[in-house]
């Protein structure tokens, strides 16, 4: 086994996180690390947070007073085997290997010890995680034993205690800035073989549970905050012994009940018995392998990368309506485990395409917050409408910065976006009656306060696009290309939605702004201004700027990048990417201007313009930009993998393949597709939704199309009505 690092350590805590949507465990060791190894040890459950207060030194009217964060409830994972009184673990005795192993299609983490003791004591451990995705409150953990040249007893002794603080950095605006103090523990119980702690946050109120049983007898002691339960196991040798921790987590944010919820999923899922839950997940695993599965022939290493990242999007997000996808999922506490715009138009597009109930219930967690995003646009002093939160948990908004925060008022379009490209491709009337228009509508008459027309063209000031290092602006590109498709979105819908929302004259309105909307456009260059005085800026002196200066927002004052022309991300091209509504010329002079003055300092950045690299027809340049999105994580590329995954980024490797060299976009008029493939693949083969039809799709020297019912495509501008096979050329072969 490779020498233990402590920064290899962090990341893996991360890549080998074990979790469902709702629960989420890093991936440390049951045994612990050597003494001295830094750990960012942790047990998230999405939507479940604690408060703070944010202080200003200078504070102004509607900056925002309460800060959220996630917390790490009670960890559960520890657990020790002792052998004639030696301890395993990697200070006693001697690792001669370990291996570990995300095995997706079973849904489970595997880690596999071959350790002999300082008395040659030899045993083979295998760690099994699971997070179920039938009863996801519940976090299990199997050990099997396997004494290679001993017989005799040993000794297991497993823990429940209160949970530390997360991880967190004061100078790194990526990571949690406020140390929230750990939960107070309310109860700690041991009855009839079962354990549980009860505890409570100490700002916000919520409470969670955790209940507990193993599969063997034994004697269970409540010592401080934490319960220890011990058993003793005869093994022999060459033969599998077994010990398994059922864990059940049930907090107040997602049960009405806690408490009686949590014994009574414990019983449910102690009785079915471990076949029965590992069977369980591998039938779900299959069935969403079904829906999605990208294969590549050619290198084969980026099919198990692509698919390592379809499951982390799986693993983040909530399915229950009232949570969403955090930035980093549940794999680590960066961003304190706020949702942003990422979720809508990086990680929607994935379920939308894929597992569209998903979507939904992700989709309806934006209208559970709608009343606090009125309140938020009062407090804004608009008089009317709803203004989504830049970074939240509870629909409240916890950004600080409102430069780069508040003032990116395109998540409003952002929103929209991702509910007319699921209705688009679904035609789920349902929910847009549930609540899909309502979100539209309330979110839609927001422009109509921060926009104004001028001269007959209608303008909007002082806001802040998708690139970070350009703020406060009039007309940003982006966020007026988008309200462009929201409002006239939201007008088109009207006559078939509408129940009170908004009369006729904010539908005309609606409809007058859409079309007279400013979008900036600059002759000599042939390309979409970022906003009206972007171009008239110094460009950053890229030559000059030492490797270690990036990203820039660690080692330059924003307002010095502010006057510059240079982009933490994508920004008009992504406009360009998501609307494709504007002439290849000018899609091309965008691309070719933007990407060169574009740090990519962002997670968000190389898959945009990957997808856009495919959309110009220049399929190894956008290979390059593939490649730097399906390893940002997997290799560590941005060094901070340590805080937890970049979840839109995931979303962003799927979307390379479909809307990348796939060419796929989802437009009123249907699904097309404007297929490209890199020179070293021989093929690859994507798979997406159009209502209730699977789609399969596989380019190589011919595209394939397979569809399980009639579909309409569209493919290199001609339509074709198919129902089983299609195979025709396309115009983007090389």
């Amino acid at each position: 086994m490779k020498h233990l690092v402590n920064k290899e350590l962090l990341v893996e805590e991360s890549l080998y996180a074990t979790a469902n949507g709702y629960i989420g465990v890093r991936g440390t060791f049951e045994e612990g690390y050597p003494s001295g190894y830094e750990t960012y040890r942790g047990t998230y459950l999405n939507g479940f947070f604690d408060t703070h207060d944010i202080r200003y030194s200078e504070n102004a009217y509607g900056f925002p007073s309460i800060g959220e964060t996630i917390v790490n409830v009670m960890d559960g994972q520890s657990i020790f085997i002792e052998v004639e009184d030696e301890v395993f673990s990697f200070e006693n005795g001697q690792v001669l290997n370990m291996t570990r192993q995300l095995d997706l299609d079973l849904g489970i983490n595997v880690r596999n010890v071959h350790w002999r003791s300082t008395k040659g004591h030899e045993f083979n451990f295998t760690f099994k995680r699971m997070a179920s995705h039938i009863t996801e409150e519940l976090f299990l953990i199997l050990i099997e034993i396997e004494s290679l040249n001993y017989d005799g007893e040993i000794r297991i002794r497993s823990l429940i205690k209160s949970a530390d603080k997360v991880a967190s950095d004061a100078d790194d605006p990526r990571v949690a800035t406020e140390h929230i103090l750990p939960m107070s523990v309310v109860d700690l119980s041991n009855e009839n073989g079962i354990m549980s702690i009860r505890s409570k946050t100490r700002h916000s109120g919520q409470s969670v549970q955790v209940a507990c049983r193993h599969n063997l007898e034994g004697s269970i002691e409540i010592k401080d905050e934490k319960l220890v339960y011990e058993t003793s196991l005869k093994v022999t040798q060459k033969e599998k012994s077994v010990f398994a921790k059922y864990m059940i987590y049930t907090d107040s944010h997602k049960h009405s009940d806690p408490v009686r919820k949590g014994f009574e999923l414990l019983g449910d899922v102690y009785k079915k018995g471990l076949p029965v839950l590992f069977n369980e997940q591998a039938d779900f695993m299959r069935k969403f392998w079904d829906r999605c599965l990208i294969e590549i022939e050619g290198q084969e290493d980026l099919t198990y990368a692509i698919k390592y990242h379809q499951y982390q999007l799986l693993t983040a997000a909530g399915k229950d309506g009232v949570s969403q996808v955090a930035a980093k999922g549940l794999t680590g506490a960066g961003y304190e485990g706020h949702y942003f715009w990422d979720t809508e138009i990086y990680v929607i597009p994935f379920f939308t395409l894929t597992q569209p109930e998903i979507a939904k219930n992700i989709l309806k967690y934006r209208h559970n917050i709608l009343t606090k995003a009125k309140e938020r646009s009062l407090e804004l002093g608009h008089k009317r409408g709803a203004k989504m939160p830049w970074r939240t948990i509870s629909g409240r908004e916890c950004s600080s910065y409102f430069p780069a925060g508040t003032a990116q008022y395109h998540i409003n379009a952002d929103v929209a976006y991702g509910l007319i490209q699921y209705y688009l491709i679904t035609k789920d009337d349902h929910m847009m009656r549930e609540f899909g228009y309502e979100t539209l509508v309330e979110t839609a008459k927001l422009w109509l306060e921060v926009g104004h027309f001028k001269e007959g063209v209608f303008c909007i000031d002082d806001v802040t696009g998708p690139d970070e290092y350009t703020a406060i602006v009039n007309n940003n590109y982006y966020t007026n290309a988008m309200a462009k498709y929201h409002l006239e979105w939201t007008a088109k819908l009207y006559d078939k939605f509408n129940k009170d929302y908004m009369d006729k004259s904010d539908r005309d309105e609606m409809k007058k702004a859409s079309e007279s909307m400013k979008l900036p456009f600059d002759q000599d260059r042939g390309i979409h201004k970022q906003d009206d005085t972007f171009l008239d800026k110094a460009v950053w002196d890229f030559e000059n700027t030492p490797k270690d200066k990036y990203p820039l927002l660690l080692n330059f004052h924003p307002l010095t990048i502010y006057r510059h022309q240079v982009l933490k991300q994508a920004d008009t091209v992504l406009a360009h990417f998501l609307l494709d509504d504007t002439s290849d010329d000018i899609i091309k002079n965008s691309y070719e201007y933007y990407e060169n003055i574009t740090t990519h300092d962002s997670s968000l950045s190389p898959c945009v313009y990957g997808m856009m690299a495919s959309r110009i027809n220049q399929p190894e340049r956008a290979y390059d930009f593939f490649m730097k999105t399906v390893y940002l994580d997997l290799k560590n590329l941005h060094g901070n993998t340590k805080d937890g995954l970049h979840i839109a980024n995931a979303g962003g490797t799927f979307m390379a393949i479909a809307y990348g060299f796939g060419g796929l976009r989802i437009k009123p008029e249907g699904v097309s597709l404007r297929p490209t493939k890199p020179h070293d693949w021989t093929s690859y083969a994507f798979r997406f939704m159009v209502e209730d039809t699977l789609v399969k799709v596989k380019v190589s020297d011919r595209l394939c199309i397979q569809t399980t019912g009639p579909v309409t495509l569209t493919i290199d501008g001609q339509t074709y009505e198919i129902e089983g096979l299609l195979e025709v050329d396309y115009h983007g072969k090389h």
